[in-house]
């Protein structure tokens, strides 16, 4: 288990219970059971103390948590037949962007996310998640064929934020956000999308404009990172609390402000703790939301998507 910053407390009670059960482990004769189980309760409560309450700022390390599940382990657990798609048919394929054919519930969908990586050789072959204009250009592709054939399309959005590298901006990075954009708000078909860990500027929203949008409980979907924020605003990246907290980039905050339609609750400690749960829970959310849309026609489903967002912010922050 990895644990973050102000998991440390944490980490030291339930390492002392590994101990003491390590050593039992080791001389037969000692019987530490009794008090690694009281070392098992009290990490317990530690635990359900820690994240009654999180900050935005902790939902943020919580969100980019190394051992949260990632898209390739949701497509891998909830979808049968997966057929891998690739590549814009202009340029290259994105590897931060993975897609195809699949069967959610013997339904046929198209399923496309962000893929970050799980070790360095991974996140380097992702590039951390971060798209390039190639990467949005494949997910317009996938979004065509699926309205061709009368497909639902599934979006996990897991990114820091689009690739702000020379090379993407050569090849039209902020074009090919927006097209993927307009491409979500074309398309006739259902389409739905759950944020599993960070929803990060642009390069989420050219996947997240949906019909109906879900958030994992402590994920974050936000216009900026809040180091971005403090770095901008006050010149000063260390200042990305205050940031944080500003940005209202939690799933609890942007549900009030009609931002999101659902939140998927987490395991107790995040879904890094039970990675099965967490992912079950998000199939039993993308099911949900496959439903509610069902029966609804072509122009019913535009249009309603188009509401949607022309919509956000009548709430205001007062919300």
């Amino acid at each position: 288990m990895n644990y973050l910053e102000f998991e440390k407390p944490l980490a030291e009670i339930e390492g002392k219970a590994e101990e003491l059960r390590a050593l039992a482990a080791a001389n037969k004769e000692m019987d530490v059971e009794q008090e690694a189980a009281g070392l098992d309760r009290k990490a317990a409560d530690l635990l359900r103390d820690l994240y009654q309450n999180l900050s935005p700022w902790r939902k943020c390390q919580v969100a980019r948590h190394a051992d949260r599940p990632h898209c390739k382990d949701y497509i891998e657990a909830l979808f049968t037949e997966y057929t891998p798609l690739a590549g814009d048919r202009n340029f290259a394929d994105d590897h931060a962007v993975m897609g195809g054919l699949a069967r959610l519930d013997d339904r046929p969908v198209m399923v496309i996310g962000q893929e970050k990586g799980f070790d360095t050789k991974t996140r380097i072959e992702r590039n951390f998640g971060m798209a390039r204009p190639e990467g949005y250009r494949k997910a317009i592709r996938l979004m065509d064929m699926a309205d061709r054939f009368n497909l639902p399309v599934v979006t996990l959005v897991d990114t820091p934020g689009a690739y702000p590298g020379k090379g993407a901006e050569e090849r039209g990075q902020s074009e090919a956000i927006a097209r993927s954009t307009q491409k979500c708000l074309e398309i006739g078909v259902p389409l739905v999308s759950v944020v599993i860990g960070e929803g990060g500027s642009g390069g989420a929203v050219a996947f997240a404009t949906a019909n109906r949008l879900a958030m994992l409980e402590h994920s974050v979907y936000s216009v900026i990172s809040p180091e971005g924020c403090a770095s901008i605003l006050w010149k000063d990246a260390e200042k990305m609390r205050e940031a944080a907290e500003a940005l209202r980039l939690t799933a609890q905050d942007l549900k009030k402000l009609g931002v999101i339609d659902r939140i998927i609750p987490e395991p107790l400690g995040g879904a890094q703790r039970d990675r099965d749960a967490a992912i079950a829970s998000v199939g039993r959310a993308i099911s949900d939301m496959l439903k509610e849309l069902d029966g609804k026609d072509r122009k019913a489903l535009i249009t309603d998507r188009r509401k949607k967002f022309l919509g956000m912010g009548t709430k205001g922050l007062a919300a």
